[in-house]
């Protein structure tokens, strides 16, 4: 499962956005650095209003969301890719993930210490970035070293390595993430291999007090952070981390109403599990009947017998074709039958590239 990295410097929210992102008191949440030291590791669902409305359409026995995996690693500080705090530790953690959520502090509260004295979302940014690319920056001169020497010799792949590695150099030594390098798309295939810190897709988490969450814009530090965010092709989702901590004890009715009673529409947390599902580069097709209803997790862009075969190898291995119809065009005409009935269910074959929110039925013979 792929997994989604919650960073920040310490003291900006990352445990208690954990622990709202996963329902669950599993993050030790306290107001001094390094609260969290081991990485706390948490299996989301991901909403998906569709699954309720098939469900009572088929009268399902059970429902079975799309999940994803967050991952709440250990504040970095200011000189973390030498060793700083819990640096190594840090490093080591965030490069075994496959996407990252910055979780940037926008709220003032003198009660809750700041490890920088103050409140300065854009230098707390920025402190991450550094230290990410310096240790990026000390990775790839190190494999630069030894590929040179193996290119030496003439040998093709270690020859195209280095020139990737060459171009990587140049933004890494400005402080600048691996991911601003101009590469072709073989070349980019090449820095995945690499595994570097910065070439990790990013969301910017805005935790802000109750008071802005109406409207976010208002706040300045919010602004800020957006605005960076734009500049980098980046998204930002606001989120009040305590307030959705706390809104984990209530009712789902219970939370809705106080959500509207601060002019809130819906849940910040459910947005940023969205929201990351999106940045993994997933998406999910539907299976539904009697028994169950399922959102099954594929890569965008898979085609349909890889996509069987997430739900078994069998069905991939005899695929004959998938039958398939657009959720909403399910939802609209009420049933299958329906669907057939209009010309809305289609048979696809091999070649057929998968869409979000298809309602799937595969057909196999093995």
């Amino acid at each position: 499962m792929l997994q989604v990295g919650i960073v920040g410097l310490p003291n900006v929210g990352k445990s208690t956005l954990f622990n709202a992102l996963t329902s669950q008191q599993a993050a030790l949440a306290a107001n001094y650095p390094f609260a969290t030291i081991e990485p706390n590791v948490g299996v989301v669902a991901v909403p998906d209003e569709r699954l309720a409305v098939l469900e009572e359409m088929y009268k399902s026995q059970k429902v079975v969301p799309a999940t994803v995996e967050f991952v709440d690693i250990a504040g970095l500080v200011r000189g973390a890719s030498k060793g700083e705090g819990l640096g190594n530790q840090f490093l080591a953690n965030i490069r075994e993930t496959d996407a990252v959520i910055q979780v940037v502090r926008c709220f003032e509260d003198e009660n809750v210490h700041h490890v920088e004295g103050s409140i300065d979302p854009i230098r707390d940014i920025e402190t991450i970035h550094i230290e990410l690319a310096l240790a990026d920056l000390a990775s790839v001169e190190k494999r630069k070293d030894k590929t040179e020497r193996t290119a030496k010799t003439g040998d093709k792949q270690a020859k195209a390595e280095l020139a990737v590695l060459e171009k990587l150099l140049e933004p890494l030594a400005d402080g600048s993430a691996a991911r601003t390098a101009d590469l072709t798309d073989d070349e980019r295939k090449i820095a995945r291999s690499f595994f570097l810190l910065t070439t990790k897709p990013t969301i910017y988490a805005a935790n802000v007090d109750e008071g802005s969450l109406a409207d976010p814009d208002s706040n300045p530090h919010v602004k800020a952070v957006k605005d960076y965010a734009e500049k980098e092709g980046a998204e930002t989702v606001v989120i009040c981390a305590r307030l959705e901590e706390e809104l984990v004890e209530l009712a789902a009715e219970e939370r809705e109403e106080y959500l509207n009673d601060l002019g809130v529409s819906g849940s910040g947390v459910g947005k940023m599990i969205k929201s990351a599902y999106k940045l993994l580069g997933l998406m999910s097709f539907l299976t539904a009947g009697p028994k169950e209803v399922r959102a099954w997790t594929i890569p965008v862009g898979t085609k349909a017998p890889k996509a069987a075969g997430e739900i078994h190898s069998d069905i991939e291995r005899g695929f004959i074709r998938a039958e398939i119809v657009s959720y909403d065009k399910l939802v609209e005409l009420g049933s299958e039958n329906a669907a057939k009935e209009k010309g809305q269910m289609r048979s696809e074959g091999k070649e057929y590239t998968m869409q979000e929110g298809d309602v799937v039925n595969f057909r196999f013979n093995v």
